[in-house]
């Protein structure tokens, strides 16, 4: 019986270690998710009051992924500007709230999207500026993040013939203190961002414009790894099957921002 029970509690062991290490092998550091992200985008990813504490949508995403894959997560901090430069050289596996181009996607593999967005402009609440649409910047002088969706849907603008004052940030924290300070008229950001500053209490920035939704988050990884892809979407169709990616987003949005892109 001794035996018996010894040799059952070998195998217990065995079959726990296996479940535990399923994944193995498929991140750059062995056991571990690096997640390459640019903290300071909230309400996505960003430190709480203390400066320590890592807050944020995709924060809890990813411990969730992690979970699901048996890994422990570790997060990079990283400038927006170098966020794919890090996937090529492995600096992480994957990096988190990345929007789902075409052209993003002949240089890196995409999970599926796992929350979608629509571009807004945002201005101060007792802004004397009439812009109730997009074409109504012309004249004004426009905030953004560089080398985002915001710069792209700017870009747009301007081949329509409509002419403004551009400003780039490389922080969209940047962006709305300005906003807030008078030294621009408006911010151009997405609904999830532009939400979490004008929501926020005694907020001096309101939400004036808002586009339809058809932008598509996912996560970005380097070119040819299919393997954690695959092992990615899985986690995420597990998360969005038991409820986890919309209790997570009810969590930080107080509203569903995730079940609308689970057909896809």
């Amino acid at each position: 019986m001794k035996k018996y029970l010894s040799a059952l509690l070998i195998v217990s062991v065995i079959a726990i270690g296996c479940v535990r290490q399923k994944h193995s092998g498929l991140t750059i550091e062995d056991g571990v998710l690096l997640v390459g992200v640019e903290i300071g985008y909230p309400p996505m990813e960003y430190y709480d009051t203390d400066g320590t504490t890592l807050l944020g949508f995709d924060i809890e995403l990813a411990r969730a992924l992690a979970e699901k894959l048996g890994l422990k997560v570790k997060f990079i901090d990283t400038a927006w500007e170098g966020i794919f430069a890090g996937l090529d050289t492995n600096k992480y596996d994957i990096a988190v709230n990345i929007t789902i181009l075409p052209e993003r996607r002949m240089r890196f593999n995409f999970t599926r999207p796992y929350i979608d967005s629509s571009m807004t402009i945002a201005v101060r609440k007792d802004s004397p500026f009439s812009i109730e649409k997009p074409e109504d910047i012309a004249g004004y002088r426009a905030a953004y993040q560089g080398d985002t969706t915001a710069q792209y849907f700017t870009e747009r603008l301007r081949e329509k013939g409509i002419l403004f004052t551009a400003f780039s940030y490389d922080k969209i924290i940047n962006c709305f203190n300005d906003l807030e300070l008078g030294r621009v008229d408006a911010v151009i950001a997405d609904n999830i961002t532009a939400s979490f500053y004008a929501e926020k209490e005694n907020s001096p920035v309101k939400i004036i414009w808002q586009g339809p939704s058809d932008e598509f988050i996912g996560i970005c990884l380097k070119k040819g790894n299919d393997a954690l892809t695959d092992a990615l979407n899985n986690a995420l169709e597990e998360l969005f099957e038991d409820g986890t990616m919309l209790e997570i987003s009810r969590k930080i949005f107080n509203m569903d921002l995730v079940s609308s892109v689970r057909q896809f």
